[in-house]
């Protein structure tokens, strides 16, 4: 077993990773940064590390070569990455492996290769997992897309081949489109994640979005745990998940469960992972992409299995079987996860700074919280919007949806705008409760909660009337940070 772990993140991530390992016997390790010299993070772990003096060129978490040095100086065995920042780095694996470090997570090479949705496509295509139709692979131009979307058909989607989260991704209507859009995901594909590759498929029109969490050991065991629904999302950004899904009865999970299952076995899959598919009206289901990280929203997986997947991802990083079978999982009722994010939900959930001056927790048996601010934490625009998670289990959909609204009534945060009135919106919608819903929910049922850009002619007008009252105008849009809304409102209160 790992007997000691540096955790290379930050928040309520590293809060939960730190209380399964010290469960388990193994000595924590986190990082302080400049950013967060009095994090809440830094309690729960058994010794902080000050993060090394540097030119502040890379940020501290996305700093490979420092992050390594860290666990190697101070003689730690393993590094865990959490979720996002370098969770999905095979450079990174590959560094800690070389230098002696367990980094707990795939191994580098699976990391990369389904890291890389054009291997990872193929990798699906050749177990037979059913894909949308579309590039062979990577698209090298305009003229190469244009002859793509004719065969296949608009509408198309244009992705990025690395990385995620809604980055590098655009779609296309009509071939006008195509020039325009291709540069514009080429180019943030480039920018997010330093390649510019793209790739072409049949964009499925207002699909449900369905994930199935599977872990796998060295040993070649791999076992699912269910999926989880995660269509209640904006710009491909996940807001509410829950799980089981509403949308899928148990002939189809259980035949989407044995394609994951058959994807991660065909990779060689090995530790914790995400296999990621769209669902259309007619039950059809697609493959997406597969992440190799514990995700957000791994604590509803963990309510109705009774599971700890931290746990899991420990024992498999040291070199253990499953302590699970297939048959040993079983799905016992409904839960449902609300990320609460400092944002104002109004103007567009721009990210909302401030200090929280006042935090009330709801509490009960079928309520988990987890966070890493108290009273006094600063949000800053360093990191992440995303301050809590509340994650309620009921014993069927309708009492856990109810319980989650009964906890957001509790649940109060002065200080800084959150995501909770949208939250309390959602679990009240009809069409949510009912469970007839997919991927457009917000800008089909919840529009009238969300302004939309304002036009040229309105913005013309607030800059005028801004530059009447002050010596400069700001610059305006998302390059700037500003955000038309904010600006609005700022106007409106002169």
């Amino acid at each position: 077993m790992i007997k000691s772990l540096l955790i290379a993140n930050r928040g309520e991530i590293a809060i939960r990773i730190c209380r399964t390992a010290k469960r388990m016997g193994i000595k924590t390790y986190v990082i302080r940064t400049v950013k967060e010299p009095n994090a809440v993070y830094l309690d729960f772990a058994d010794q902080v590390l000050d993060f090394p003096e540097t030119d502040g060129t890379t940020p501290e978490f996305l700093d490979i070569d420092n992050l390594v040095k860290l666990a190697v100086d101070n003689k730690i065995q393993a590094l865990h990455p959490g979720y996002g920042y370098l969770s999905e780095n095979a450079e990174f694996a590959q560094k800690c492996t070389d230098a002696g470090v367990k980094f707990v997570g795939p191994p580098a090479k699976l990391i990369k290769d389904m890291g890389d949705k054009i291997i990872a496509k193929e990798i699906a295509a050749k177990n037979g997992v059913p894909m949308l139709q579309g590039s062979e692979g990577s698209v090298k131009d305009v003229k190469e897309g244009v002859k793509i979307a004719k065969k296949i058909g608009y509408p198309v989607i244009i992705k990025a081949a690395s990385g995620g989260g809604g980055r590098g991704m655009r779609i296309v209507h009509k071939q006008s489109e195509m020039e325009r859009m291709f540069h514009a995901a080429s180019s943030e594909a480039q920018s997010a994640f330093g390649d510019p590759s793209v790739f072409i498929e049949k964009y499925l029109e207002n699909p449900k979005h369905i994930e199935f969490q599977v872990v796998a050991d060295a040993h070649g065991n791999v076992v699912h745990l269910g999926e989880r629904e995660c269509s209640v999302q904006r710009k491909h950004q996940k807001l509410l998940e829950e799980a089981p899904s509403s949308g899928i009865d148990a002939v189809l999970r259980n035949k989407m469960a044995r394609v994951a299952v058959k994807l991660a076995k065909g990779a060689g899959y090995e530790s914790l992972g995400t296999v990621e598919f769209l669902l259309d009206k007619n039950k059809n289901f697609y493959f997406m992409e597969m992440n190799t990280r514990i995700q957000v929203e791994h604590p509803i997986t963990e309510a109705i299995t009774g599971l700890d997947l931290v746990e899991l991802q420990l024992r498999i990083a040291s070199g253990e079987k499953l302590p699970i079978k297939q048959s040993d999982v079983k799905l016992d009722g409904w839960a449902i996860e609300c990320r609460i994010n400092a944002e104002d939900v109004q103007a567009d959930f721009t990210p909302s700074m401030g200090t929280i001056k006042q935090l009330r927790l709801p509490q009960g048996d079928n309520i988990r919280i987890d966070t890493g601010i108290v009273p006094g934490s600063e949000i800053t625009p360093w990191f992440d919007s995303m301050i809590a998670k509340l994650i309620v289990h009921g014993k069927d959909r309708k009492q856990a949806i109810e319980r989650a609204l009964s906890a957001l009534e509790r649940f109060h945060i002065k200080g800084v705008k959150t995501s909770i009135p949208f939250c309390k919106a959602v679990l009240h919608n009809e069409a949510f409760r009912s469970g007839d819903f997919d991927t457009s929910f917000i800008e089909t049922k919840l529009e009238s909660l969300v302004y939309r850009e304002p036009d040229e002619e309105l913005m013309a007008a607030m800059l005028a009337l801004y530059q009447y009252t002050h010596e400069t105008v700001p610059d305006v849009g998302p390059e700037t940070g500003i955000d038309p809304w904010v600006l609005n409102r700022r106007i409106r209160n002169l």
